[in-house]
């Protein structure tokens, strides 16, 4: 934490960095680093190399994240992965070497080995979301924090723990919102941007119901899968990341344990996402057989060495059975 603070303090351009998968925690960890060392006297810019989810737009500033790494930086801090494999846009770029070439700060909370083998520092305490790492580093070390950038924290602390209901969630993390409310965030107000957010069209709901009839279960149910071809990522993407259209309902159904959502891209690349149920909290390791990483119930990773879906679907079963069987004794 010290070294941290020494970085920040000796920096005067500062470049904040999401990985290509950004979310409710990744995005409110950006914003409110924006106007925390912003409020320090630091030039701070934000970068993403993908476009930012519709249904995150409720957090204003978003619009001010670039997807072009600036050049002109003193020091990077990566959020909310410990993973280099998430930056594919930098790795295309050929941008990894230039990130490397200066000081790099690491600020996360998965609980999973990181591989930015040329961070300064890797921050990655036990803590329910990125946000709430943020929030006790300006705790800490006395960091102003503004009322929106109190909003942002609150944000991603109830992004990441469904609010305020998974198992990680501590009296620490009730103590840092409760901290944030008293700097002037009004719950309900946010609450209202993000739903109004997340309305859906006729045609994303009549899609919906397509999916859920694709569903496939495997394993005497306890594993339920979605394929989404790139047809459809191209023609609905714009308006909701068809995954989360499906997600929670696939968990809910009875038996199943995990729920695995994949998508095909044109190149063969093959992306998942995974929900695992209370109970079976496999859903990290799941990831991590694969290369990814996340939550214990959250998680997610990709393939890009060439294998099919079909070999990657056998593979994801067979581990999955695995680590459920080993999740019961």
């Amino acid at each position: 934490m010290k070294k941290i603070n020494e970085l920040i303090t000796n920096a005067k351009r500062i470049v904040v960095l999401q990985a290509d998968n950004p979310d409710g925690d990744s995005l409110s960890s950006s914003l409110a680093l924006e106007h925390i060392l912003g409020d320090m006297g630091k030039d701070v810019s934000m970068y993403c190399g993908v476009d930012i989810p519709g249904y995150l737009r409720y957090l204003e500033g978003w619009d001010r994240i670039v997807s072009s790494l600036p050049t002109n930086f003193d020091l990077s801090i990566i959020l909310d992965t410990p993973s280099l494999m998430l930056f594919e846009t930098l790795q295309k770029d050929n941008q990894i070497s230039w990130l490397s070439s200066k000081p790099c700060v690491v600020l996360d909370h998965h609980q999973t080995e990181p591989d930015i083998d040329f961070a300064t520092v890797t921050h990655s305490p036990k803590a329910v979301a990125t946000t709430e790492v943020i929030y006790e580093l300006s705790k800490h070390f006395g960091w102003p924090i503004n009322a929106q950038a109190a909003e942002f924290l609150i944000s991603g602390i109830l992004s990441d723990s469904l609010g305020l209901t998974t198992e990680d969630v501590s009296a620490k993390s009730i103590r840092a919102v409760a901290d944030l409310v008293d700097k002037g965030v009004n719950l309900a107000e946010l609450d209202s941007r993000r739903r109004k957010l997340q309305k859906k069209s006729p045609r994303i709901l009549e899609y919906k119901g397509k999916l859920l009839g694709r569903i496939e279960y495997e394993a005497d149910q306890s594993i339920a899968i979605i394929l989404i071809p790139w047809e459809e990522i191209e023609k609905f993407s714009h308006e909701y990341n068809p995954p989360m259209l499906v997600l929670d309902e696939m968990r809910q159904v009875e038996k199943v344990k995990t729920a695995i959502a994949f998508k095909l891209y044109p190149d063969g690349r093959i992306t998942a996402k995974i929900r695992s149920n209370f109970g079976s909290p496999i859903a990290a390791k799941l990831a991590e057989h694969f290369g990814g990483g996340g939550h214990k119930y959250a998680s997610g990773f990709r393939i890009t060495d060439g294998r099919s879906y079909d070999k990657v679907k056998e593979q994801t079963i067979k581990i999955t059975q695995d680590l459920l069987e080993k999740s019961l004794k």
